[in-house]
């Protein structure tokens, strides 16, 4: 069996930003490996009703911030498709505990850090390598990475520190992986949304709208996964070959300086 045209891997793809992502992916014709760490029978109705659209879509379940996981994931694409030319970087994890930087624990900050930076890394390491063989045997490949990040890359917020730490984080492996495998014409992207309607912010839903309102976007809403969806699919599809490296905000305006 011929592998699909297209295939993507997108990490945290069940739910909330990354099932965006995979929409969109699908729109446009990819195949879709999506990872998560919940076990299979607990995504049964999301892959149903993907696969029920015409999808075509496989679900490996893992954490990424485990190397024996990250290794699987890229074989089970293999063994399902047979080829991979998008990553997309997208799981992540925010701390259990909202705490201060002067009571955080060091190991919220470990847990964090290997899923939102350790996790990805490593990965984009194998899905390079195998990216790379395939280049080498048919110079027509084409493919990139994409990690999906945060505002809090750059934006502080001191009862998370771990998280924000995390993320500035990625955005240096981002230029990194960009400039080391510029040579092999794989770019690499970033995409940082910015408050963004999901189940890891559905907690602090009462504070945003007030926060909203009183202006903290210009454009004066809540982010939505489909917002990140459009610009990551719009990256996968090969548009931008020449901007390796380069951030995409998906903030609504939010990081723009005001007076």
């Amino acid at each position: 069996m011929l592998p699909p045209t297209k295939v993507a891997i997108v990490t945290g793809g069940s739910r909330g930003i990354g099932l965006g992502i995979v929409k969109y992916l699908i729109s446009d014709g990819f195949a879709v490996m999506l990872n998560g760490v919940r076990p299979e029978e607990s995504v049964a109705d999301v892959m149903k009703e993907l696969r029920d659209s015409g999808a075509t879509v496989a679900y490996c379940a893992g954490d990424i911030s485990d190397s024996a996981a990250r290794k699987n994931l890229i074989q089970h694409t293999r063994d399902t498709f047979g080829a991979l030319h998008v990553l997309v970087n997208n799981a992540g994890v925010a701390p259990k505990e909202r705490a201060d930087i002067l009571d955080a624990t060091e190991e919220s900050y470990d847990w964090v850090m290997d899923v939102n930076l350790k996790g990805p890394y490593f990965l984009t390491q194998l899905a390079a390598r195998w990216m790379i063989e395939q280049k080498q045997a048919d110079d027509t490949w084409i493919g990139s990475i994409i990690n999906v990040n945060s505002i809090s890359a750059t934006v502080v917020s001191v009862n998370r520190g771990e998280y924000c730490i995390s993320k500035a984080g990625l955005g240096m492996a981002t230029g990194l992986w960009a400039a080391r495998l510029g040579e092999v014409g794989i770019p690499v992207y970033e995409v940082r949304p910015g408050v963004t309607a999901t189940d890891m912010t559905s907690g602090v839903t009462e504070k945003y709208d007030k926060l909203i309102a009183d202006g903290l976007t210009v454009t004066p809403r809540w982010g939505y996964p489909e917002d990140v969806g459009k610009a990551v699919a719009s990256l996968a599809a090969g548009h931008f070959p020449y901007s390796t490296g380069q951030v995409i905000m998906v903030d609504g305006g939010l990081t723009i300086p005001r007076l």
